[in-house]
């Protein structure tokens, strides 16, 4: 979703940007790369190397490419990336996603399939970080998606640079370079790269975002100020969750619940981190989280309207039972279901 025209964000990535980039994962035991042959990850595959390079020193590297099977292609293309990785010196693995694809919702499907195959690898290899090429372009879509889903503020603050997940570091080193300036890196160094087809079928809802982005930037909604905005959201989200957080954790705890010694502090506290904070205890005691936000902002309603009109409130969300009164606020685990409860009866006869 780069705006055409700017000079600086169509040139190749000098090496003197190289540390810049990266220089902040160098204590990392070993870095899994992953490339699909596409020219933002053929561009991480060269520019890491290079990195490693010129520093003498540092993580290893490895590189993996996840043939999806569901072009004819792709096989090829793993076995280019294999072959470009060779030259570089760098390990690579081709990983299959075999078994029956879904037919709906292929995209999502192949995107988890990926991460649970990286992270495997990662353990398998030892590598604390897995490294992906996502680029400006990419947070905008990200954005761009999500508001109009309507996600509040930790989801347009959109993806981050660096999130632990499943005790596996993910790190996206280009989220503020444009994808032209990827490209423009690898025709400069004259080294080939894939196109999937998929990224133009508008069966898809990042390749509609794609064809409107020209649209969008001569409105002035470009890329870089999507991923401008997204960072300042970052920032807020940080402050607020932080805020939360702190809250929670000096609050009494019991063994099976906690306590807030009066709803009448919650009510008292900005409505964002109220809802923030009411999203966590439920989290912390409920044993069918995360509790979606949308329900957690109409729970808080009910607990405000109740509170004004001093009448009590008692409610389920995710596994908690949330009950109030005038003074006090107690969210604890709730109890099992009727039907769960009298499945785990029926299986506990002989």
């Amino acid at each position: 979703m780069s705006r055409k025209g700017s000079v600086a964000d169509s040139a190749p990535v000098a090496e003197s940007e190289l540390p810049a980039l990266f220089d902040e994962f160098a204590n990392s035991r070993k870095i899994l790369l992953a490339v699909s042959g596409g020219p933002d990850s053929t561009a991480l595959l060269v520019l890491a190397a290079k990195w490693r390079a010129r520093r003498g020193s540092g993580p290893e590297l490895i590189a993996a490419t996840i043939d999806h099977k569901l072009r004819a292609a792709s096989k090829t293309e793993a076995k280019a990336v294999a072959k470009l990785a060779a030259k570089l010196g760098i390990p690579h693995r081709i990983l299959e996603w075999k078994g029956k694809k879904p037919v709906t919702g292929v995209q999502e499907a192949a995107r988890d399939a990926r991460f649970a195959m990286f992270s495997k690898l990662a353990k398998e290899t030892g590598a604390d970080i897995l490294m992906t090429a996502h680029t400006r372009d990419d947070q905008a879509e990200t954005v761009l998606h999500r508001m109009g889903r309507g996600s509040g503020i930790g989801g347009l603050a959109g993806i981050r640079r660096t999130h632990v997940r499943d005790a596996l570091k993910l790190v996206r080193p280009f989220l503020d370079l444009p994808k032209a300036r990827l490209v423009a890196t690898l025709k400069k160094l004259r080294i080939p790269f894939a196109t999937d087809p998929t990224n133009k079928d508008t069966k898809y809802l990042r390749a509609r975002l794609r064809k409107l982005a020209p649209l969008l930037a001569k409105e002035g909604i470009t890329s870089a100020n999507l991923a401008l905005m997204a960072r300042r959201l970052a920032r807020a989200n940080e402050a607020l969750e932080s805020m939360a957080e702190a809250f929670v954790e000096g609050q009494s705890q019991k063994e099976y619940a906690t306590l807030l010694s009066s709803i009448e502090v919650l009510m008292a506290m900005p409505e964002e981190v109220s809802v923030r904070i009411l999203r966590r205890l439920i989290d912390r005691v409920g044993h069918e989280g995360p509790a979606e936000l949308g329900k957690v902002e109409a729970l808080y309603g009910e607990l405000l309207r109740d509170y004004l009109l001093d009448r009590p409130t008692k409610r389920t969300l995710a596994g908690a039972l949330i009950s109030a009164d005038r003074f006090n606020l107690n969210v604890a685990p709730a109890p099992p279901r009727k039907s769960r409860a009298n499945a785990a009866k029926k299986a506990r006869k002989p």
